[in-house]
């Protein structure tokens, strides 16, 4: 989910960093330079459904053609200029991510609200500045695109990872995004979807080595640079005191900055002295409060460790658990072919969602939808579809032999819902014989 201001940071303080690129002229030299592979880019489409989505009447829905020809327009450009396209879109919400999730769906709920409350003073809709994604538009999104011929894939774990290794794994031009993660993973090229000028198929390249340079650092230093920042393994709440002792000692400070600006550059200042080795690691788990689990820089560390790669701050021999897997999945299904085999296939190629971690965990979320909460005669659609999920889940999970069905942990945003523990579902079998 990215590092607090640092896309801004990159922009404002190290612009020699942020390049403009035509992506037509990066297809044409890839081609030269690797005749036997068409050139291809990762789209991290998460982070361009704001993109894609121009109707300007979002509230009230109802443009799914000219949402469809915005994404067929968007695909004949690419194709135009030979450019193949993958299309990643998160299938989980990761266990360690789970607080900045619900954190994420509770201020939705305010925006939300701010939203009906304009509408019911002024008795139209607010502009594109109060703008939210329609309900289930990423959902869709993943059909419409496989209906005009693109691959989509849906996540087994976060996606900036999947994205960022598919990207390294199969030598692509470029990740195009909006996520500052791809500033920190030593992948391919990192290229804006906010900039992008379709027209011409320009956009603005985020440069990894530039923003090293400008920094003093190397690339190895990135993964602990974001760490120290506060990111999603590693909270900000417990880098509070270390940032104070870094303002304190960097000779960059500078009072026409932001104090996150000079934090930034502080931290950089700091980690550019350090020796790049376990030992260091260890050192600034012993400084940093890190409370009971010691090891939260370690994993931070981890988690932008691609497939294949090695981190100086990591022992060569330690075992990398970001290895795209599903060994330490349980299955809730008695069927292991089907939860195996099925599911997960169907899962990656984004012909089902929901079951696959049903299935393997079970467990369920469903983000924010447009309603209002003061409108308190109509329940929220995740309790008025309830009855009928409790009946799908008694499908999914059918026992076979009279035994009891699992619960299903469902995290469904409505009214009244904190999300602080997810709500314990029993399935219930459907009355319809056979």
């Amino acid at each position: 989910m990215g590092i607090k201001g640092l896309q801004g940071f990159v922009a404002t303080v190290c612009p020699e960093a942020c390049r403009t690129v035509d992506l037509r002229e990066v297809a044409e030299k890839h081609r030269i330079e690797h005749p036997d592979f068409p050139p291809v880019i990762v789209v991290d489409a998460m982070s361009c459904v704001r993109y894609w989505y121009t109707p300007e009447s979002w509230v009230c829905g109802g443009q799914w053609r000219e949402y469809l020809a915005g994404l067929e327009d968007f695909v004949k450009a690419f194709m135009a200029a030979g450019i193949t396209l993958v299309f990643y879109f998160d299938g989980v919400v990761e266990e360690k991510k789970r607080d900045e999730w619900i954190k994420r769906r509770l201020q939705n709920n305010k925006e939300i609200a701010r939203i009906f409350q304009f509408i019911k003073t002024h008795r139209k809709q607010p502009g594109r500045g109060m703008f939210i994604v329609p309900s289930a538009l990423p959902t869709f999104t993943r059909f419409a695109l496989k209906s005009l011929g693109q691959k989509t894939v849906c996540t087994l774990q976060e996606a900036d990872f999947e994205v960022a290794a598919y990207g390294l794994q199969h030598n692509c031009i470029g990740i195009l995004g909006q996520d500052s993660d791809y500033v920190i993973y030593n992948t391919c090229p990192y290229f804006s979807i906010e900039k992008l000028r379709l027209d011409r198929l320009v956009t603005v390249m985020y440069s990894r080595e530039d923003l090293c340079r400008a920094l003093g650092l190397s690339l190895t230093h990135l993964p602990l640079f974001a760490c120290l920042l506060g990111n999603d393994v590693v909270p900000e709440s417990l880098l509070e005191g270390f940032w104070q002792k870094c303002l304190v000692s960097s000779p960059h400070k500078n009072n026409s900055y932001s104090r996150r600006t000079n934090i930034l550059l502080a931290v950089a200042n700091y980690i550019s002295k350090l020796p790049c080795s376990y030992s260091s690691l260890k050192h600034l788990e012993e400084m940093l409060p890190l409370g009971s689990d010691k090891t939260l820089l370690y994993r931070g560390l981890e988690s932008y460790l691609l497939p294949g790669q090695q981190s100086p701050w990591i022992p060569p021999n330690a075992t990398n658990c970001q290895k795209i897997s599903l060994q330490q999945q349980t299955a809730m299904c008695q069927d292991k072919e089907i939860f195996q085999q099925l599911a997960k296939e169907q899962h990656i190629r984004s012909e089902n969602y929901t079951i696959f971690n049903i299935l393997s965990n079970g467990e369920i979320e469903c983000s924010n939808s447009l309603e209002d909460e003061c409108d308190t005669e109509i329940p929220g659609q995740a309790l008025i579809y309830r009855p009928a999920r409790q009946h799908i889940y008694s499908v999914l999970l059918e026992s076979g032999k009279g035994g009891a069905y699992p619960l299903v942990k469902e995290w469904f945003v409505y009214f009244g819902n904190p999300l602080k523990e997810p709500e314990l579902i029993q399935p219930v079998q459907p009355s319809i014989p056979g």
